[in-house]
C-alpha cells in the first residue's frame, strides 16, 4: 500500500509539475502576441504542443496510479478522489488533497489562459483579414473547409500603376 501511495504522490507531483510548465509556456505566448513578437510563436506553439502531449503522458500515468490504488483498496477502478481519499491512512489524505486540489486549480488556469490566448490569436487574424482585405477589396474572406484548409487566395491582376494609385 505505501508504495503504491508513493508512487500516486510521486505522479501527482509531475502533473503539477508539467501544468505549471504548460501555464509558463501559454504566458510566454501571449506576452509574444502583446509585444507583437510574431517570429517567435511558430516555436512558442510547438513547445506547446509538445508539452500537452508531455502532459497528457503525466495525466495518463497518475490515472493509471489512482487505479491502482483504487483496485487495492477494493474500490472500483474509476473511483475518483473524493471518495478516494478518505479511505486512505490518514496521515496521507492531506498531502494528497492538497496535491489534487493544486492540480484542479492549474488546470483551470491552464484553460483560462489557452482561452484568452485563443481570443487574442483569432483577434489578431480578424485584423490582418481586415488589412488584406482594405488592401484587396476584390478578395472574398478567406473560409476554411472540415480539414482546417484554406482554398487558394486569387489576387485580382492589376498594374502597379493602378494598385497604387
Amino acid at each position: 500500500m505505501k508504495e503504491l501511495l508513493s508512487n500516486l504522490i510521486e505522479s501527482l507531483r509531475e502533473e503539477l509539475k508539467q501544468y505549471g510548465e504548460m501555464l509558463a509556456l501559454l504566458d510566454q505566448q501571449q506576452q509574444l502576441v502583446t509585444r507583437r513578437q510574431t517570429t517567435a510563436l511558430p516555436d512558442n506553439v510547438n513547445h506547446i504542443n509538445a508539452q500537452a502531449e508531455v502532459l497528457a503522458g503525466a495525466r495518463a500515468e497518475r490515472e493509471q496510479r489512482q487505479r491502482n490504488l483504487a483496485r487495492s483498496l477494493e474500490l472500483p477502478e474509476n473511483t475518483g478522489f473524493k471518495v478516494l481519499i478518505p479511505k486512505l491512512p490518514p496521515d496521507y489524505q492531506p498531502l494528497i488533497d492538497a496535491l489534487v486540489a493544486e492540480n484542479n486549480e492549474l488546470l483551470v488556469r491552464v484553460q483560462a489562459r489557452a482561452r484568452q490566448n485563443h481570443l487574442l490569436l483569432s483577434h489578431c487574424v480578424d485584423l490582418m483579414a481586415q488589412l488584406i482585405h482594405s488592401i484587396f477589396p476584390a478578395t472574398k474572406p478567406v473560409m476554411y473547409n472540415g480539414n482546417g484548409q484554406a482554398p487558394g487566395i486569387v489576387v485580382p491582376a492589376q498594374s502597379l500603376y493602378q494598385a497604387v494609385g
